[in-house]
């Protein structure tokens, strides 16, 4: 089994902190498990499949201390980085979708 399909069958955050000996404060995990994996995800699912079982361990253990490190130092809510938070953007105008007036449909 490679590292990678290894990496793949874990099932918690916590997993993949052990495994890739990355230290963390469970408050922080806590607080941003789904956005620290994803952002970790993004930036793994880039590397070359040519790697081999050490650097693809330390191009993982990499992402996801970057990760830990920019959730640690911001929120979730200010990173946006899920669809549904970037959606509900305070700081964005709200759409209201695609407005046709009725003159446009009658000619």
């Amino acid at each position: 089994m490679s590292a990678i399909d290894e990496l793949k069958a874990l099932s918690s955050a916590e997993d993949f902190f052990r495994r890739l000996d990355v230290a963390y404060e469970s408050q922080v995990l806590g607080v941003a498990r789904l956005h620290i994996l994803k952002r970790m995800g993004q930036a793994v699912a880039s590397l070359d499949e040519t790697l081999s079982d050490d650097q693809a361990l330390a191009a993982c253990r990499a992402a996801l201390t970057a990760a830990y490190a920019e959730f640690a130092g911001t929120s979730p809510l200010q990173a946006r980085l899920f669809k549904v938070l970037r959606d509900h953007d305070p700081a964005r105008p709200a759409t209201r979708g695609a407005f046709v007036p009725l003159s446009d449909l009658t000619g």
